[in-house]
């Protein structure tokens, strides 16, 4: 079950960083008011007490103690400073303002802040806040005791006109937190949207060229360095994407090639088999001809699937060479009957470290493509290497290979002339060299031979 915190977060990443400016603002601003308003307020009460101390001095500069008792003697304009003013000599109340009462809430606040002695304010309430303060005046008699009786003065002052600055203040500044936090949520989102312009429109175009294998990148434009990563992250699975379509496509162009030759024997056993009635010997021999094409495309389909998963490397087993080579011959010759093919090589004892299916798919396209060039003699040397390894060549007695075409040879879909009216698709040749190289061999052309055509294979040692 969704919480609440989760259905109301935001789906976008444009959102989500809207919302963490948002909450960053709001606590700094929160903090920033409540420092402000806390100055403010103490500001405002600092005024408001050296306002009162500046009264308490000008009233005991009125007061006389030089005599055994205090006397407040009448000046003119003395009203203007008694109001809110209560003096008192010890603790008997000499004077008070005159809409005070004597039991009111603050001539008992005045009469115990003046108990208290010494300099001193504090906030009492009456109608409102009032701010009180004391002002000491010392005896400055010159009797038998050398000092007069001294007095204290309590001033008064309403505090409510700084209050209500102060409210004022935090009421705008309020006001002004509310305006600075839409504006930055609403900088923020669009400031965001603009940055993440450009991945959006990265995103497209990977989808859009993964989609159609294009050969575009990001690397080629100048970006930040955050986005530039991100392309080079992006140009890199393009690149393994394309891998993988064009490994897909290279795997189904060489099962198609590579079967090709198995269905054409089948077919044409099976045409051989249906032409006339056949003797129960012949239907047999059709049958094992039959099962051993239907063995051989298995064959190729696990090699080649077995190669494309990496696994030929990863076991490349060994093989009898020149016994599968026969074997491949003999299956050769239905190809072109007039067409003499000769296995030469020692019978026992050369093995290389390659297993018999893929010994055959390396060598297989090199037999089909000297049996579709060769005048009249086909040619299979097996034979070991000096160094260690094992050597196999085919050679041909045809036309050879044209010099301008011999380095494009090994390339996937070349074909030196593809209206010499045989089939093929130029995909064998790198297919073979592609297997040998899985298995730590070689596959290469004999330039050196002034007919025909010779492909010489290394593998090796069993």
């Amino acid at each position: 079950m969704r919480t609440f915190a989760s259905r109301w977060r935001p789906k976008t990443l444009r959102g989500r960083l809207s919302l963490v400016a948002l909450t960053t603002a709001t606590l700094l601003m929160v903090i920033l008011t409540v420092a402000f308003n806390t100055v403010v307020r103490q500001h405002l009460q600092h005024q408001a007490d050296d306002e009162l101390r500046t009264r308490g001095t000008a009233v005991a500069a009125t007061v006389d103690t030089s005599g055994a008792r205090v006397r407040i003697p009448e000046t003119p304009g003395e009203e203007l400073l008694d109001a809110n003013v209560w003096i008192y000599a010890g603790d008997r109340l000499l004077e008070k303002p005159p809409s005070a009462t004597a039991a009111g809430p603050l001539t008992r606040a005045a009469g115990a802040l003046a108990a208290r002695g010494g300099t001193h304010c504090v906030t009492a309430r009456a109608h409102g806040p009032v701010r009180l303060c004391t002002r000491p005046v010392p005896g400055t008699g010159t009797g038998r005791t050398g000092t007069g009786t001294g007095a204290t003065v309590v001033t008064a002052l309403d505090l409510s006109p700084y209050r209500g600055s102060a409210d004022t203040l935090l009421f705008g500044s309020l006001a002004l937190d509310a305006a600075m936090l839409a504006c930055t949520y609403a900088l923020t989102r669009l400031a965001v949207g603009r940055a993440l312009r450009p991945v959006r429109s990265m995103t497209d175009q990977a989808t859009r060229w993964s989609a159609v294998a294009s050969e575009e990148r990001f690397g080629g434009t100048a970006r930040p360095v955050e986005l530039a990563r991100l392309g080079g992250s992006l140009d890199a699975l393009l690149d393994r994407i394309r891998a993988l379509l064009r490994h897909e496509r290279q795997l189904t162009q060489e099962l198609s090639h590579e079967l090709r030759n198995p269905l054409a024997r089948i077919i044409a056993e099976l045409e051989w088999w249906q032409s006339r009635p056949r003797s129960a010997e012949e239907t047999r021999i059709t049958q094992e001809a039959l099962a051993d094409a239907a063995r051989s495309m298995r064959t190729i389909c696990d090699t080649l699937l077995d190669d494309a998963r990496d696994s030929a490397s990863a076991a490349p087993g060994t093989s009898e060479v020149v016994p599968v080579l026969r074997r491949l011959a003999d299956r050769a010759v239905t190809t072109r009957p007039e067409v003499e093919i000769v296995v030469t090589g020692p019978g026992t004892g050369l093995v290389a470290g390659v297993a018999d299916a893929l010994l055959e798919r390396i060598v297989s396209p090199l037999l089909d493509n000297a049996l579709r060039h060769a005048s009249a003699r086909v040619e299979i040397r097996a034979c070991a290497q000096p160094a260690g390894g094992v050597l196999v060549e085919v050679t041909d007695d045809g036309p050879g290979v044209p010099t301008s075409f011999a380095p494009r040879l090994f390339q996937p879909g070349r074909r030196a002339d593809p209206a010499d009216g045989h089939g093929g698709a130029g995909l064998g040749l790198p297919l073979a060299r592609r297997l040998a190289r899985s298995a730590g061999g070689e596959v290469h052309h004999e330039e050196a031979r002034a007919t025909g055509a010779t492909f010489v294979v290394g593998l090796p040692p069993g």
